[in-house]
């Protein structure tokens, strides 16, 4: 029998511990199940940064940590985890951000605020251009980029979509490393946020970048909020330089009251709910991932400590 253990807020025990059990027994594994087990019995962790488990060296017995999330820039760092740790890759998670991001991505290209929240009266016919004429930039060509990048393809954008490493995906203009950065940057009209938060991606929209987009360009941003580097893109706002900027994620979360995003008539704030993990999908993913570790075949989605994710 394997000893699993939930660290995670109790809310979420409640929502994963039937998913996790039933899950487990479909892939056909024997697990003991709680949220006590004394570390020196765990075999392995399911894991949420906003778990009780922070000191990963009294679980010397355990063969891999299973995070409850995608991103993992909380915990990667820790010193003490040096057991594989494996983010989350999880189907519905990722149709979930393309829903949002072809959501938003429409509603920008097709003007759609100007009807939603603009009637004054005035009879005004603007014709959008069409898709293959509006240059999308996806920065994060990873699971949910790739993904956000093929939807608005079949849509008939022409996207390019920007990696720290060179990447060959279908339907995408890929570009990676410095160069590739500003390249992809160069005329975007509307830039979509889906990197990692590492050191090196930090405030990767700043002043300098943000000039290199379209006059009257769109930002999205469902990625991480130390990305954007928040005095740059107020100023960008205020110039008409970036026209809107639809932000899910923000350096402090909630986001403060005073902070000037809330008030300014071209920020959309929505509140981190670009997608989220779904129990019993997610269930599933880490029942296979347990099941290969107990197979001897390689786990899934572990996160290179030296890139960060």
């Amino acid at each position: 029998m394997l000893n699993v253990l939930f660290s995670a807020k109790p809310a979420a025990w409640e929502e994963y511990e039937a998913p996790l059990k039933s899950a487990f027994a479909e892939a056909g594994l024997d697990v003991a199940l709680a949220c006590d087990h004394a570390p020196a019995d765990v075999d392995y962790i399911v894991f949420a940064p906003n778990g009780p488990v922070t000191d990963f060296g009294l679980y010397t017995q355990t063969k891999a940590v299973m995070s409850l999330w995608a991103g993992v820039e909380t915990v990667v760092d820790n010193p003490t985890l040096t057991q594989p740790l494996c983010r989350l890759v999880d189907h519905s998670l990722t149709q979930g951000m393309v829903e949002w991001v072809v959501g938003h991505t429409l509603r920008h290209h097709l003007g759609m605020d100007a009807h939603i929240t603009g009637q004054d009266g005035v009879w005004r016919e603007a014709f959008p251009p069409v898709a293959a004429n509006r240059p999308v930039t996806i920065l994060g060509i990873g699971a949910l980029g790739t993904a956000c990048g093929q939807a608005l393809h079949a849509l008939g954008f022409p996207v390019t979509g920007w990696s720290r490493s060179a990447k060959d995906i279908p339907n995408l203009r890929c570009l990676h490393g410095d160069h590739g950065l500003i390249a992809s940057l160069q005329n975007a009209e509307i830039v979509i946020l889906l990197l990692p938060q590492t050191p090196g991606t930090e405030s990767i929209l700043n002043a300098d970048t943000l000039a290199l987009m379209a006059p009257g360009a769109f930002i999205i941003n469902p990625g991480r909020g130390p990305l954007i580097d928040d005095d740059a893109l107020l100023a960008a706002l205020d110039s008409g330089q970036i026209a809107h900027a639809t932000l899910d994620v923000f350096r402090v979360e909630p986001l403060p009251q005073e902070h000037p995003f809330w008030a300014h008539l071209n920020v959309t704030v929505t509140p981190h709910i670009a997608s989220t993990t779904r129990p019993e999908t997610a269930s599933a993913v880490i029942a296979d991932n347990i099941a290969r570790g107990e197979a001897g075949k390689p786990f899934h989605y572990v996160v290179d400590r030296g890139l960060g994710y």
